[in-house]
């Protein structure tokens, strides 16, 4: 099990090293993050509320972070609900 940042999808013109550094500070990641960190029941999923589309990348993460945690993780983009649990999502990787 390994995470790989998608760099593909960023499409500003800079060395990989800084759009990796960009994905990095994508909302839902960081939501996830805080989630994990401030959350005192490890039973409890973790939600997300976005009004834009989830990117790949992130959407590939937070897969690896419900397997990694065992946390099930529910994130509600602009056009469904992502059911993230032990590194399977609910959408079945059409979204």
């Amino acid at each position: 099990m390994g995470y790989v940042p998608d760099t593909s999808i960023v499409l500003h013109d800079m060395p990989d090293e800084l759009k990796e550094q960009c994905l990095l500070q994508h909302s839902e990641k960081i939501a996830v993050a805080f989630g994990l960190i401030s959350c005192t029941s490890a039973t409890k999923p973790i939600r997300i509320f976005k009004n834009l589309r989830v990117c790949a990348d992130c959407h590939s993460a937070l897969k690896y972070v419900s397997k990694a945690t065992g946390r099930e993780i529910i994130l509600r983009d602009s056009n469904r609900f992502h059911r993230m649990k032990d590194g399977e999502c609910s959408c079945r990787e059409y979204w």
